[in-house]
């Protein structure tokens, strides 16, 4: 397939011209329907009820542009993928829903996708010429664990606003690339209608948020980048469909691997909400929320850098990039978090924003 200027454009205009004109309306729905997301703990970082139905605009966005491309056979089964997920998260966010409920959709969606034809066939072998085949048995492992890892990763960056729709936008933004300059033309496109349907809705959530994506669009966004990136197997750009995504997704995998690995050792379901995410303690050193948005928008764009360097062979400087990127992940979990100095030299909290001083009587 070749591609000019204006069919991988179009993608992009349709999605965010959508998901932005169908917002709305979803904030509307919202509070109809009863996707309202209202504060109960300290967890979340909002104090009033908010609409958390924005994944249908982002869904409908996407599913529109998408749909332009429908006769490409690896379009078809992502789209029914995502549909899956958008469901599974709209019960999720309506009626409430178990995290292992949770996980077992997301992996029958995977299953779905993968019966489908869209699967993770092979790998490119690193120690030798060509590539390394995956048996049939194999192949789905690595096919379902690669779509549901993925979908969680960004679901768990939904924590503060715009986090999780610009995040997704630079990442597809970046995997866009990168598949355009190695002729992967599909992928391409999907990837460009995501970052559309983000950049569409993100007007609308950024801080102070009018609403919120909700698990229908978070694990929705998450799942359509997993599926749309395997898309390049078709031609077999095994740089674009695993190692890429993963250079870019960098910063959500990360989290969400401490996350994993924080609440094993405490003995906690893997599901258990808390405030310890890396957004979170980006706050607690003293970040107000689009400080601390714009610092992870900064880091996953350096992630992306990486990985456009490194499908272009440039190895050195891709280190240099990373490097960076850890170490700037480095001194905000190495952060205590628990008090900062003002320029006089008092000592103020940050759990909570600063308060002016009362006026003396």
């Amino acid at each position: 397939m070749t591609a000019t200027s204006f069919d991988l454009w179009t993608p992009l205009i349709v999605a965010g011209v959508a998901a932005a004109a169908l917002t709305p309306l979803s904030i509307w729905l919202a509070p109809k329907v009863g996707a309202m997301d209202i504060p109960k703990d300290r967890r979340r970082v909002h104090n009033k009820p908010m609409p958390r139905f924005g994944g249908l605009a982002i869904y409908l966005g996407l599913m529109a542009s998408l749909s332009l491309y429908a006769n490409d056979r690896g379009i078809i089964p992502a789209m029914v993928g995502c549909t899956l997920v958008f469901i599974l998260g709209m019960v999720d966010d309506i009626k409430g829903m178990k995290p292992i409920v949770k996980f077992a959709g997301q992996t029958v969606a995977a299953v779905v996708v993968f019966v489908m034809g869209l699967r993770i066939t092979f790998i490119t072998n690193y120690f030798g010429e060509g590539n390394m085949m995956f048996g049939q048995l194999a192949c789905f492992i690595v096919t379902v664990i690669w779509l549901v890892a993925i979908t969680n990763a960004i679901n768990l960056m939904d924590g503060l606003d715009g986090l999780a729709a610009g995040i997704s936008a630079i990442s597809a933004l970046c995997i866009a690339y990168v598949s355009y300059i190695h002729g992967q033309y599909i992928p391409t496109i999907g990837m460009m209608a995501i970052a559309g349907s983000c950049i569409g809705f993100l007007p609308f959530n950024f801080h102070p948020a009018r609403t919120f994506m909700g698990d229908c669009g978070a694990q929705m966004l998450g799942f359509a980048i997993a599926a749309l990136s395997i898309l390049g197997t078709v031609k077999s750009a095994t740089l674009v469909v695993v190692v890429i995504p993963a250079l870019v997704l960098g910063l959500p995998i990360f989290d969400t691997l401490m996350a994993i690995i924080r609440r094993t050792l405490r003995h906690q379901s893997i599901g258990t909400a808390d405030k310890e995410h890396l957004h979170h303690r980006i706050m607690k050193a003293g970040f107000g929320q689009r400080r601390a948005v714009f610092l992870m928008y900064s880091v996953s764009g350096i992630m992306g850098i990486v990985a456009v360097l490194y499908s272009r062979g440039l190895i050195v400087e891709c280190i240099g990039l990373a490097i960076v990127a850890i170490l700037i992940i480095g001194v905000i979990l190495t952060d205590t978090g628990s008090n900062k100095v003002s320029l006089k030299g008092k000592r103020i909290t940050r759990e909570e924003p600063d308060e002016p001083e009362k006026k003396k009587e």
